[in-house]
């Protein structure tokens, strides 16, 4: 294995531990403890750009409320029309609510 590269079977270990946490605290405490809160804050606000872009929110309205960058923006927006549909299956399960 090349150094600082994970092992291939790593992401679906990471996949299965995100699955097997069943409440909203355990999420809390999983990723307080694997992320740093750089990577959590990036996180949140991709899945609130996304939130918006499915709003109709404008890039401007985007970059005003979360001062992410229009090139933040353009690849979450990219990734919406283009990507696994990840975003779109967990909005519309969180919209449901």
């Amino acid at each position: 294995m090349k150094k600082g590269k994970p092992a291939k079977g790593n992401n679906v270990r990471f996949y299965k531990a995100v699955l097997a946490l069943d409440s909203e605290r355990a999420c809390k405490n999983f990723f307080e403890d694997i992320l740093t809160e750089a990577e959590m804050k990036a996180i949140t606000q991709r899945l609130q750009i996304a939130s918006m872009l499915s709003n109709g929110s404008t890039f401007a309205e985007i970059n005003r409320v979360t001062g992410a960058s229009s090139a933040t923006i353009t690849k979450i927006n990219q990734t919406l029309k283009n990507g696994n549909r990840g975003f779109r299956y967990v909005l519309d399960r969180i919209t449901e609510e």
